[in-house]
């Protein structure tokens, strides 16, 4: 296996042309994606979007369990936890986070057409990557969700705009409650656009090799992708969150944040996918809570472009103010599952506090 964390393919085409197929090489972490990996996906995709020869781009994960499982969340961990005297290891965390949105907005924005292959785990991160793609693949392995309040960030890469165009308020309820969605609910959220069965991957890309990428490359990877997806029709789980629908309405329609999370949090019924929502909302960061809140509902008209300057200014934010760090450091440091929220309930946030994680500095 490579070395590389990011290993790069042109493979080829029709008519002289090629596909570029970049893929996460980091199969330990679950492709977890550093700051290495973004500079690198960000150089060649700059190349490959003036390069000519290059008429799609592929994107997917080493191994068979993940797309990208999120951000490299240790080393954001130590950039905020460790002093360092080198100046050049400083500010991992502010590169880190405007580095990773300026590649999320090149694939939104990509001049060609760029298939994301959302096999396995796709979560934070990873949901930045796919979610701008032209033609997103879900398979009957993908595990999708944006769990960030549990860790006292918020749903960020880009979320304030594609939670807000998901049915309904289905965007607010995963935003607060990190729910885990699979390929079915990808497609009926808008988060992806195929469900195609993972062991046909191969025969996809061999199939678009042959296709005819010169003239209408868009319509016509459509179609390939397409055919396959009929394919796979049989293999369509349900839709959980299409399912709970009308539940999710009624528990989210308030017009306070107290009044929603305790909605959600007092659900009382034996549906498992509501419980778990219900038990993760319960123990989250408030101040993620209130964040997401504030940030989903100010960006309903926003522009990708505006969402993404704000959600600079709040991650950067987030980084300063140690809510970030005390939850990676419960959850995935020390692993005592006992985060010290600087406000541990709703009723107790200071709204001056929250105001100032969407001030710039």
């Amino acid at each position: 296996m490579s070395n590389q964390t990011v290993i790069f393919e042109e493979l080829e085409a029709t008519e002289g042309g090629f596909i570029g197929v970049a893929r996460l090489n980091a199969p330990r972490s679950m492709n977890a994606i550093s700051l290495e990996m973004i500079r690198l996906l960000k150089s060649r995709l700059d190349d490959w979007a003036k390069d000519e020869k290059i008429r799609a781009v592929w994107l997917e994960g080493e191994g068979d369990k993940a797309l990208c499982a999120g951000g490299d969340i240790v080393a954001l961990y130590r950039d905020m936890t460790e002093p360092r005297s080198d100046s050049h290891q400083a500010g991992v965390g502010k590169h880190f986070f405007t580095e990773e949105y300026d590649l999320d907005y090149l694939i939104h924005t990509f001049p060609k057409p760029f298939i994301v292959w959302g096999n396995g785990v796709v979560m934070g991160g990873g949901v930045g990557l796919m979610a701008g793609g032209s033609h997103r693949v879900v398979t009957e392995h993908s595990k999708i969700a944006m769990p960030e309040t549990s860790i006292g960030l918020y749903p960020d890469v880009g979320a304030g705009w594609f939670l807000n165009r998901m049915p309904g308020r289905t965007g607010l309820f995963l935003g607060l409650t990190g729910a885990r969605l699979n390929g079915a609910d990808a497609l009926f959220l808008g988060l992806a656009d195929r469900f195609i069965r993972h062991d046909l991957k191969a025969s996809v890309l061999e199939t678009l090799q042959q296709a005819d990428l010169l003239t209408t490359s868009a319509a016509n990877i459509s179609e390939v992708l397409r055919r396959f997806a009929e394919e796979s029709s049989n293999d369509l789980p349900q839709s959980v969150v299409r399912s709970h629908y009308d539940e999710i309405q009624s528990l989210t329609d308030a017009h306070s944040l107290e009044e929603v999370v305790g909605n959600i949090a007092g659900y009382d019924g034996e549906d498992p996918w509501l419980k778990r929502a219900a038990k993760t909302i319960a123990t989250a960061s408030p101040t993620a809570l209130a964040i997401h809140w504030q940030h989903y509902h100010q960006s309903q008209h926003a522009s990708l472009s505006e969402v993404f300057n704000k959600e600079l200014t709040l991650s950067l934010n987030c980084l300063e103010k140690g809510e970030f760090a005390e939850g990676v450091r419960a959850l995935l440091i020390d692993k005592d599952l006992q985060p010290r929220w600087q406000y541990p309930t709703l009723a107790s946030l200071d709204s001056a506090w929250v105001n100032g994680f969407f001030e710039r500095s």
